[in-house]
């Protein structure tokens, strides 16, 4: 046997995937599991395919064509894909790869049946599932059949679907190789598959078997439905018996055929309880030999169960690590923060050095273990009520985890006190507090950019760590906190009692337009100022128009402005808007994130979209429009307070008196993060100058390695030195894995996804509930937009995205409303809604997904849902 162009499956590991691809190299694992039967069998290795594949005529051209088509385009890539697959099925088969592929069969059996599975190099790895993208053949027989079925699985790494696939994913088609597993048939009485963890909860406890008669193509194909067993603790907990009229059976000339299934069987059960916990057992036994969950390919034949794939399940969201086995409850900090994406290592370890609560990371998400307060009457009185107060999804999710009795209950003294983070009711603030808070946080930060500029090595990682002491400092003066909770309590104080006494919903959204010192609401009119400056200049605008044409990224755009006329001033205006705004982004509490002053063409499509949209002045006559609105609302509302029998003109003045103390401080909701992200854009630049150090010394390859190292690791790096190259390129691979996955607000230590529901019953036939966060309707064009720098607004449109955070409010002046898949009464995508008078839900499942782009909606921001109208 020539083992460079076939390895039996004993001497095959998960080393070995780069000459076996995943299928294969999980086969060899799977054979060396003591108590696991694995069918024999062989791989045709990569190095055969390569062998084929550099005598194939014109493949180089015609893969050259496929890399640059784009991924929509299927009629390219059905026409071109077609091509290489008829290139490589009619290839010639060199003779020393067919000796090999034969040999190994006269070992095994050369008249026996087997299956042809493709092995492709990127398939079920950890970053990427391409289950299904490739072909599979099964009861092939005979030397000359496997040949040819050996080719036809080559040629499957090029279907349209494996294509398009590899486009979307960024998998190049020229790095993504084939082995080709040939596996001894198994006739099986039924086959099916077993997720060692509960594929729709995540439940890592609860095991799922579906099982059919006959092969196991009978459930992929959709032939016939299965039976579905869950299984925990070693007991069947459900068990459904479907009617299965078909079955794939081995055809006698090879393949498979669909069969009847005789009616006696249509509807007895596949499995006994005790196979089905017997076959759980053995996933369990698979699972920890890999060390995460498993999706397992099965057959029965007799009473023996025969092993025949298993891969990782790529769509679980990681737990949280743990050191002890007590049952553990994790909200997720970018549902309540807005920024869900995930963050790379370094943004994780600086975000957990800022706050003040102990966090978990989990997929490049960060959550906290809220057990401890669910394990009290008071604790989850008090958590159930803060967060379900803003989300009404996270207090479903926790009331069910509550009602499950997951978390043992102890008495309330055991929680010694309050529970942590349970803010005071705040005596009367003073306005004037909110400029000297300002004032101490802009002086902060000068003396921060001041004094870091001759630090270096060591000693400027000491010197941000000290530094994030003094970040932690002001986020934790409790004059921040006295002040927010005002205004939040002024606007639930407004919100129940204007219900209550005059029948008037969300009465706070319109009181809050243009409130003073809101700095990202200030963000967004400051662009529609940059636009006007810009307007009077047509050379200017056409260098924008042709620098967003196409798409070109960085600040060299701000260079070409000198030689324009009237580029000085459009220039200046750009500038002046970083100086002010540049250290803001989307996702911007991820230190590692591009900033606008970084880049600052991914402003360009705004400036643009203001240009277009709004006439001169607009920025300023937002405000007082903002302003005139939120003073009529308040007289309308006082009036009719004091037209109440009774005590109206008493009601009037409480409620005078909690419409001043939201306008004075509703604004100051934005400040601490502003000053917390200034201070984040001075560490980054810092840090990304001793990158470059590390980088011309030889320690890193590239200067964002150091965004793939948390902080403490760095800070060991630029002391000693040395880097390991391995641990960086992990953590980059691991990080594209988490950013395909959806982080769930709530997760168990189960790994259990609770996922919460609006129980509402008043809502139109199809329309998608939410949270109404700023009141009115409004009907519009929805534009679904996932990047900032790619969003084309017109004025009437209605954004669509799945979270807002700061660096998004730029388009919120454009917007004529808003509906995100994230969000709470608070955050900050509401509080900007509000004071720019955009109609707005939040937390709408899956908005981006049920919503296309281009549709009409109607938003209903009063009563908290959204209309498709088309």
């Amino acid at each position: 046997m020539n083992v460079h162009y076939v390895m039996g499956f004993e001497q095959i590991g998960s080393s070995d995937v780069a000459e076996a691809g995943g299928k294969g190299a999980h086969l060899g694992e799977l054979s060396r599991i003591d108590g696991i039967r694995v069918p024999d069998g062989f791989c045709v290795t990569t190095a055969a395919f390569q062998r084929v594949m550099a005598g194939v005529a014109s493949l180089d051209a015609r893969l050259d064509l496929l890399s640059r088509v784009e991924p929509g385009d299927h009629a390219a890539i059905r026409t071109l894909s077609a091509e290489v697959r008829r290139a490589i099925e009619g290839a010639e088969m060199p003779g020393e790869v067919a000796a090999a592929i034969g040999a190994a069969l006269a070992r095994l059996g050369e008249q026996d049946s087997y299956a042809v599975r493709s092995s492709a190099t990127a398939e079920d790895l950890p970053g990427a599932s391409f289950a299904g993208q490739q072909d599979s053949y099964l009861n092939i027989a005979g030397p000359a059949e496997i040949l040819r079925h050996v080719r036809r699985c080559w040629a499957s790494l090029f279907t349209e679907r494996a294509v398009t696939y590899r486009c979307r994913n960024g998998f190049d088609h020229r790095k993504v190789r084939m082995a080709v597993v040939v596996q001894r048939m198994v006739f099986p009485d039924a086959a099916g598959i077993l997720f060692t963890a509960d594929p729709v909860t995540s439940n890592r406890k609860v095991a799922t078997v579906e099982a059919a008669w006959g092969l196991g193509e009978t459930l992929v194909s959709g032939l016939a439905p299965g039976d579905v067993y869950t299984v925990r603790d070693d007991q069947v907990v459900t068990a459904t018996v479907a009617t299965k009229p078909r079955s794939a059976q081995a055809a006698p000339d090879g393949g498979i055929r669909d069969a009847p299934v005789e009616p006696r069987r249509q509807t007895q059960p596949v499995l006994t309880d005790a196979q089905a916990v017997r076959l759980v057992r053995l996933g369990r036994r698979i699972e920890a030999h890999f060390g995460r969950p498993q999706d397992i390919e099965w057959c029965l034949a007799g009473d023996d169960f025969h092993i025949v794939q298993s891969r990782p399940i790529t769509t679980l969201f990681p737990v949280p690590a743990a050191e002890d086995q007590d049952a553990h409850v994790y909200v997720s900090v970018g549902h309540q923060q807005m920024m869900t994406d995930a963050m790379k290592p370094l943004g994780l370890s600086v975000w957990q050095l800022t706050t003040l609560r102990p966090m978990r990371e989990a997929g490049g998400r960060l959550f906290v273990d809220v057990a401890p307060n669910l394990a009290t009457a008071a604790g989850r009185a008090w958590l159930i009520g803060t967060l379900g107060r803003s989300d009404p999804l996270m207090r479903d999710a926790l009331q069910t985890v509550v009602d499950r009795g997951f978390v043992p209950s102890l008495p309330d003294e055991a929680a010694g006190g309050p529970p942590a983070g349970a803010p005071r009711s705040p005596a009367e603030p003073d306005p004037a507090v909110v400029a000297e808070l300002v004032r101490e946080n802009q002086e902060s930060v000068a003396t921060l950019r001041r004094e870091i500029q001759a630090v270096s090595g060591p000693a400027l990682l000491d010197f941000i760590l000290a530094d994030l002491a003094e970040l932690r400092r002001l986020l934790s003066d409790p004059r921040n906190m006295q002040l927010i909770m005002a205004s939040m309590e002024a606007t639930w104080w407004l919100n129940d009692h204007l219900e209550k006494w005059l029948g008037e919903k969300n009465a706070a959204d319109a009181l809050t337009q243009s409130v003073p010192h809101n700095v990202t609401s200030e963000m967004g009119r400051a662009l529609l100022d940059v636009a006007d400056a810009i307007r009077p200049h047509p050379e200017a605008v056409a260098l924008l128009r042709r620098v967003a044409d196409e798409g070109r990224p960085g600040d060299g755009f701000l260079n070409e402005f000198a030689g324009l006329p009237g580029g000085r001033e459009a220039r200046d205006a750009v500038q002046g808007f970083l100086d002010a705004y540049g250290m803001r982004c989307a996702g911007e509490i991820d230190v590692t994130r591009t900033r606008w002053s970084e880049d600052p063409a991914t402003l360009v499509p705004t400036i643009l979209g203001n240009l277009d949209n709004f006439e001169p002045g607009a920025g300023r006559r937002l405000f007082e429009q903002g302003l005139h609105e939120a003073q009529r609302k308040e007289q309308e509302l006082l009036a009719r307070l004091r037209a109440l029998p009774g005590d109206g003109e008493q009601r009037a003045q409480e409620t005078k008196r909690m419409i001043d103390r939201v306008r004075a401080f509703a604004g100051y909701r934005e400040y601490p993060k502003y000053g917390m992200v200034s201070r984040y854009f001075v560490y980054k630049q810092a840090l990304l100058r001793e990158a470059d150090r590390l980088v011309g010394a030889g320690v890193l390859r590239e200067r964002d390695d150091i965004f793939f190292l948390r902080f403490e690791e760095l800070r060991e790096v630029v002391r000693t030195g040395e880097a390991d190259a391995a641990l960086i390129l992990e953590r980059r691979a691991a990080f594209r894995s988490y950013e395909a996955l959806t982080p769930p607000r709530v997760l168990t230590s189960d790994g259990e996804t609770i996922t919460g529901r609006y129980l509402r019953d008043d809502l139109p036939p199809g329309a998608l509930p939410g949270l109404p966060v700023s009141a009115g309707t409004v009907e519009g064009r929805a534009r679904v937009v996932t990047d900032m720098a790619r969003a084309e607004l017109e004025a009437g449109d209605i954004l669509v995205t799945p979270y807002t955070d700061p660096g998004w409010t730029p388009l919120f002046v454009t917007a004529a409303g808003l509906v995100t898949e994230v969000g709470g009464l608070m955050t900050h995508g509401a509080v900007i809604a509000r004071e720019y008078g955009l109609p707005a839900v939040v937390g709408v499942e899956g908005a981006t997904r049920l919503i296309r782009d281009g549709q009409r909606i109607r938003v209903h921001g009063t009563d908290g849902y959204v209309q498709l109208l088309d």
